[in-house]
């Protein structure tokens, strides 16, 4: 099972100091995290994208092509691409060209976006969001996979004979997975192109995400790419932890109480107790992640949100080090209990290649099959 870190980006001002990091401090400590993340063991950094402030990753093929030159393993991925306010052919682009200075490290994660005077700022409708969403998506996956594309659409001008450059590396394009919070659109699209879906997992009661994600497995197997079971799904989560649990109520609370994302609404003690968020011992932390199983069923890959809020650079890394120190038995807990046939892993570049090439020889010796009669 992968476990990683996401951020989105905020310049939030330390309630504990009154200062907020410079753009180009928040910036320079997202590379920082990943870095970090790869050396304690984790398996994905993934990057939001916001045109906003409070928000800086607005270029996320930016960020993540300089940390696939500063690590080795680390799977570099997007918390969320606008598949809405991009153009499709700049997103087939732009992680295809990903793809090949990674070596293949690299998936991304499409979603709506809910701010919404981003979209006029981008000559688009929120109220269109749903429809941009199904028609941007079956361009992208066009560009992808075939060389010579002409397409004509409601939302952009037409193509014609137009191919995406550089293709994706090794002919596979990269894993796509598609977040939602609440359209039932997305897991569709998700399960009809055995894609996989992420539900972030973060300010709401699981009940609320277990709809969706159900919905998303019934489909996929309906579309006939597996088991509903075998379906591909990420989490989000967050957490705070300390050695004792105590200390690290006492210090993250301003934090929590002074966070735009949920300051100045229900208590830390109420938002711990119906959300995943978990503030306490690292002990603490691996009994409740390993409950998401439980509502959700079994999953390949849990991403945490641990960098927000204003919490300070030194503070973050020390969150990733015991994150480091209890990965052995989030990954033994969640192997132990995983139902046979279904995947630990979302599908790699390596696996993806692997499975296009079966492909094309069961297809080559279907055709010398038919020639010979």
């Amino acid at each position: 099972m992968q476990f990683g870190i996401f951020t989105v980006g905020d310049v939030t001002r330390d309630p504990t100091t009154g200062r907020a990091p410079t753009e180009h401090e928040r910036i320079k400590a997202m590379v920082t995290l990943a870095e970090h993340a790869e050396a304690v063991g984790l398996d994905v950094f993934a990057t939001g994208e916001h045109h906003n402030p409070p928000f800086v990753p607005s270029s996320p093929t930016t960020l993540l092509g300089h940390i696939a030159a500063r690590t080795e393993r680390l799977v570099l991925s997007t918390s969320t691409t606008l598949i809405t306010t991009n153009d499709p052919v700049k997103i087939a682009e732009d992680y295809a060209m990903l793809q090949h200075l990674a070596d293949g490290r690299v998936d991304l994660m499409l979603g709506r976006g809910n701010t919404a005077p981003v979209y006029p700022w981008f000559g688009q409708d929120i109220e269109q969001s749903v429809p941009l969403t199904v028609e941007n998506y079956q361009l992208l996956r066009r560009l992808w996979d075939e060389e010579v594309v002409d397409w004509e659409g409601r939302f952009r001008t037409p193509l014609h004979g137009f191919t995406s450059t550089p293709r994706p590396l090794d002919g596979v394009a990269p894993f796509v997975w598609h977040g939602s919070i609440r359209t039932p659109e997305v897991a569709e699209i998700a399960a009809y192109f055995g894609d996989g879906f992420f539900a972030n997992n973060i300010f709401w009661p699981p009940s609320h995400y277990t709809q969706l994600i159900n919905l998303y497995r019934q489909r996929f197997e309906h579309y006939g790419h597996g088991r509903a079971d075998q379906a591909i799904v990420g989490l989000g989560g967050q957490f705070f932890m300390r050695r004792n649990s105590q200390d690290a109520w006492n210090e993250f609370r301003p934090y929590f109480d002074e966070a735009p994302v949920y300051g100045h609404g229900p208590s830390m003690e109420d938002f711990t107790s119906q959300t995943p968020l978990t503030v306490g011992s690292p002990a603490e932390v691996v009994e409740k992640t390993l409950t998401f199983r439980e509502h959700f069923g079994d999953y390949q890959r849990q991403l945490f949100l641990v960098d927000h809020a204003g919490l300070p650079l030194k503070t973050v890394l020390e969150q990733l080090d015991l994150l480091g120190e209890i990965l052995p038995e989030l990954r033994k807990g969640f192997d132990e209990l995983r139902a046979p046939g279904v995947p630990a892993d979302p599908p790699s570049h390596a696996s993806r290649v692997a499975a296009a090439r079966a492909a094309e020889q069961v297809g080559a010796d279907d055709d010398v099959a038919v020639a010979a009669g």
